[in-house]
């Protein structure tokens, strides 16, 4: 994973729309390299859906995330709903 790369946003997005998407990646980084609660990850994903309601949209956003981070917006999604609670880590979903 390189530490230097772009969050992928939609340049029509509103700045509120921007901060919702990027703080879903900003957890999502999170979940990876330390640890975060289900809940809030699962509220900062519905955050997310409200700007990017399309699950077409997702998936590619989902896929260019992970072609420069390294980490899985579906499997973190996958983990959570299965968890609901407790704390999600990189080793449940590597």
């Amino acid at each position: 994973m390189s530490d230097n790369y772009n969050y992928p946003l939609n340049p029509e997005w509103s700045t509120e729309e921007m901060i919702s998407v990027v703080n879903m990646w900003s957890v999502l980084e999170e979940a990876y390299e330390k640890k975060v609660k289900a809940e809030d990850f699962l509220k900062t994903y519905t955050q997310f859906k409200a700007v990017v309601k399309s699950i077409g949209e997702e998936r590619q956003l989902g896929r260019e995330f992970e072609e420069v981070s390294g980490y899985s917006l579906y499997h973190v999604v996958k983990q959570a709903r299965q968890q609901k609670t407790g704390w999600l880590n990189g080793k449940d979903f590597n």
